[in-house]
C-alpha cells in the first residue's frame, strides 16, 4: 500500500511549534511513501522560513514534491520578485518547479500555477495543461493518478470564487479526459472532498487545510490529509483522510474519511 501525505498552507514564519511536533509525529506514525507540498511553505518567502521549512521536511524523512504558492514568491521585495521570484523558493526545494514523482501505485504530478505578476490569484496556462495531460495519459494501470496545484481546481462555498484557479474549467476537462483521478490544493486553509461532475472520467478535488500555521479558519482547525492507495487496500479505492490537530491531546487525530473509486477501463 502507499500512503501520500498532503500538507499545505504551512505559512512557515506563522508555524506553531506544538503543531508542527504534532505533525512530525504523524508522520512518523503513518509512514508514508511521500509527502507533497501543496504551496504557501512560508509566510513572507524569506531565506529563514524557507530554511525552516526545509529542516521540517528533512525531519519528515521522506521524498518531497513541492509546489509554490503565492505567499513563496516575495511580496514587499518588488525587485526580487520580478527579476528572481523562485530563487529562495529554489534555493531550499529544488530548481523544478513542477516536480513528477513516479512509483508503481503513484503518478503525482506538481503544477507551477503563480505568477510574478499576480498577488494571489492562480492560473494554469495551455501549455502546463497539455503538458499534465500527456504525462497522465502515461500512467500505468496500477498507478493513482494525482496533479497538485496551490489554488483550487472547485470550490464548495460562493465566497471563494475568487478564489478558483484561472483557467480551471479547460483543466478539468482535459486532465479528466487524460486519466487524472484527483487534483489536490490548497491556498483557502478549508479541506474538502468533492467529486467534479460532467466529465469524460471520475476525478475529485481534494482540498487541504492549513497545517501548521496560526492562520486558520473558522471552523477548521489545523488539518492534513492521508491517502491511501494499492496492494493491501481495499482494491480499487483511494481512502483520503482529513487528520486534524487536537490542542487538547497536542497531536493530529483522524477526522473525516472519504472513499474514492477511480474509474480504469
Amino acid at each position: 500500500m502507499s500512503i501520500l501525505l498532503q500538507v499545505s498552507d504551512t505559512h512557515f514564519g506563522t508555524e506553531q511549534p506544538p503543531v508542527v511536533e504534532a505533525l512530525v509525529a504523524l508522520a512518523h506514525q503513518q509512514q508514508p511513501d511521500l509527502l507533497v507540498l501543496s504551496g504557501d511553505i512560508t509566510q513572507r518567502a524569506r531565506r529563514a522560513q524557507f530554511r525552516a521549512a526545509r529542516a521540517f521536511t528533512d525531519r519528515i524523512g521522506v521524498p518531497v514534491l513541492a509546489v509554490p504558492g503565492n505567499h513563496d514568491i516575495p511580496l514587499f521585495d518588488l525587485w526580487t520578485r520580478l527579476s528572481r521570484p523562485y530563487a529562495r523558493y529554489t534555493a531550499a526545494f529544488g530548481d523544478d518547479l513542477e516536480p513528477v514523482f513516479r512509483s508503481p501505485e503513484l503518478l503525482v504530478v506538481g503544477v507551477n500555477t503563480t505568477r510574478a505578476w499576480r498577488h494571489k490569484n492562480g492560473e494554469v496556462s495551455v501549455a502546463q495543461i497539455d503538458r499534465v495531460a500527456r504525462l497522465l495519459e502515461q500512467a500505468a494501470p496500477a498507478q493513482l493518478r494525482v496533479v497538485v496545484v496551490h489554488q483550487p481546481i472547485a470550490i464548495t462555498r460562493p465566497e471563494d470564487i475568487p478564489n478558483l484557479l484561472r483557467g480551471h474549467s479547460i483543466a478539468q476537462e482535459r486532465w479528466a479526459a487524460a486519466g487524472a483521478d484527483i487534483v489536490m490544493g490548497g491556498h483557502i486553509h478549508l479541506p474538502y472532498v468533492m467529486p467534479l461532475d460532467n466529465l469524460a472520467r471520475p476525478m475529485w478535488a481534494v482540498q487541504a487545510g492549513t497545517a501548521v500555521s496560526s492562520r486558520v479558519r473558522d471552523g477548521a482547525p489545523n488539518s492534513v490529509n492521508l491517502l491511501r492507495w494499492g496492494q493491501h487496500a481495499t482494491p480499487g479505492v483511494c481512502q483520503v483522510e482529513r487528520w486534524d490537530y487536537a490542542a487538547g491531546t497536542g497531536a493530529f487525530v483522524r477526522g473525516k474519511g472519504s472513499e474514492i473509486q477511480p474509474a480504469r477501463m
